[in-house]
């Protein structure tokens, strides 16, 4: 029995900008701003286990004012309330992780219980037993963590205490094997300093450049700091504020900042430091209007086309569909080499989908069809429904490795600032029904190799417009003119104008529109049409 499909759905815009530039800090301006961080910091530390101590409570119970006022005596107003902000937040999203931790126990836990009732080595309603006794009691035990685990997972929601690190818990543990991260104290110390640091200023309207605790000026490029007031002293402008010896610039989206800072919008800076690289950052962020994008079903109506994708491990598959949901042209390959660090993978992401980008302006496409991937279920269960062995260990490595959630974040904000939307369809059988129906007739129209993949992406594209994966049966037959040619309307029947709407064509009429191939038919064609007629004489 198949299982009910969602229905495609447009991806929303992205609901803001950011924006990094790199601050060449002198030694004073470097120490000056440690001092800084590591003072606000501390008071934000304290006022986030404030915040979990209170627990589960409704807004107006936050006490937030009151942390506020006690945050204003060591800081100042703006700092304490980019600070009481912070730490709602972070306590709100360490509520969200406990939930998703929850449901993911809870489906681990159901499914190994299923299968724990079923004897070993049989199958009951659809249900595989364990093959061996010694699995099988491996997995019993395995079910005893995690139920304590859930157990303890529940605990926490009840009273609303998750557990926060901040600075990072991987951070944290590799401080007790500093030698197989290559790491010594002191390098250990700086990163876990750099990630504890707070220099994050809330935007405000109104205020001088959209942000009156960290101001860059447009006209110069100055950048100047509110300085706490137990830091008084250190101030080298007036007004207790401290000016960098730096300029910023911001080449990237230069524009849209400056429209911002010069109508004194909100705009939010945060300051961090790397410490593998020794380099000083400056990101602007800003909210943007909401847009309002069209519907699959508008997209289908208004007659345009699709280049749809298909991720896989190690590279995109690609294909350019039209309204009627048939392939156009040949099939594209986009490599992906996600290996090496953080920022070579996501280098590399960025590459990938700014060629998808720019083949879908090439072939006239209004937008992108993806999968909504999200792997929840199937990194929770694991072993019990993704294979066993040394199969079933390299496939769930090959799941875990791939970047669903970049993915599909990058391609949203990259494919609307190139006037593009992003449909994601349900992943169901895409794959399966797609090498099925659509692998074969890709490769006989294509010189090139057509995988499994390619013949997915076709299965995505149709999906995401609301026509059927599956290939309409009965459009072919065993006479040799149909089967050198595919018939049209793989989608369902379109009722043609009857009368005198539009006057005959003739050979000597150039063809109009933007079909594949044109044939006495007037038919889009997959294959090319054979010359040669039965029973007639070449001339």
């Amino acid at each position: 029995m198949l299982r009910t499909l969602a229905d495609p759905f447009t991806v929303s815009a992205p609901a803001g900008a950011r924006i990094r530039d790199r601050l060449r800090l002198s030694i004073r301006d470097a120490e000056v701003l440690r001092i800084v961080g590591k003072h606000l910091g501390g008071h934000a530390r304290t006022d986030l286990a404030e915040r979990v101590r209170i627990g589960r409570v409704a807004v107006k119970e936050n006490r937030r004012a009151e942390r506020k006022r006690a945050m204003t005596k060591v800081s100042s107003s703006r700092w304490a309330g980019s600070v009481t902000r912070a730490s709602e937040d972070q306590y709100q999203l360490s509520l969200r992780c406990l939930f998703a931790e929850r449901t993911s126990l809870r489906r681990a836990i159901t499914k190994i219980g299923k299968r724990l009732v079923v004897p070993c080595g049989q199958r009951v309603g659809g249900v595989r037993g364990y093959p061996s006794r010694a699995e099988r009691t491996q997995k019993q035990c395995r079910l005893q963590v995690l139920t304590a685990r859930l157990a303890e997972v529940e605990r926490r929601i009840a009273a609303g205490h998750p557990a926060v690190v901040v600075g990072g818990r991987r951070l944290a543990k590799v401080r007790h094997h500093r030698a197989d991260a290559g790491l010594t104290e002191a390098e250990w110390r700086e990163r876990w300093d750099a990630a504890r640091m707070f220099l994050t200023a809330d935007g405000e309207s109104g205020a001088p450049y959209g942000n009156y605790t960290i101001t860059v000026d447009p006209a110069d490029g100055t950048a100047t700091i509110v300085l706490p007031e137990p830091l008084r002293h250190l101030a080298n402008a007036p007004r207790g504020r401290y000016q960098l010896a730096c300029t910023v610039t911001f080449n990237h989206r230069r524009e849209e900042w400056l429209d911002r800072v010069d109508a004194n919008s909100s705009v939010r800076y945060d300051i961090t430091y790397d410490p593998e690289r020794g380099r000083w950052y400056l990101d602007a962020s800003w909210s943007t209007p909401k847009t309002v994008l069209p519907t699959p079903i508008e997209l289908a109506a208004s007659a345009i086309r699709l280049l749809a994708v298909d991720l896989n491990a190690d590279h995109l598959a690609a294909c350019v569909v039209d309204a009627h949901g048939n392939p156009v042209g040949e099939p594209i390959t986009v490599p992906t080499d996600l290996t090496g660090s953080t920022s070579q993978r996501d280098g590399r992401l960025r590459a990938a989908i700014t060629e998808l980008i720019n083949l879908a302006k090439t072939n006239d496409c209004a937008g992108l069809a993806i999968e909504n991937l999200g792997f929840d279920e199937a990194r929770a269960t694991g072993r019990e429904t993704m294979g066993r062995g040394k199969r079933g260990k390299t496939f769930r490595r090959t799941v875990a490795g791939m970047p669903t959630a970049r993915f599909r974040e990058r391609l949203r904000g990259m494919a609307h600032h190139a006037g593009l939307v992003v449909i994601a369809v349900d992943p169901a059988y895409t794959s399966r029904w797609g090498a099925q129906y659509w692998k074969q007739p890709l490769q006989q129209q294509s010189k090139t190799t057509i995988t499994g993949h390619h013949g997915a992406s076709v299965a995505i594209g149709r999906r995401a417009l609301g026509h059927g994966i599956r290939r309409r049966p009965g459009v072919t037959a065993h006479d040799q003119r149909i089967v050198a040619r595919r018939a049209t309307g793989q989608t369902v029947p379109r009722p043609r104008a009857r009368g005198n709407t539009s006057p005959p064509r003739t050979t000597g009429i150039p063809h109009q529109g933007r079909k594949t191939c044109r044939d006495r038919s007037d038919q889009l064609a997959l294959f090319p049409v054979s010359q040669h007629r039965p029973g007639r004489q070449p001339a």
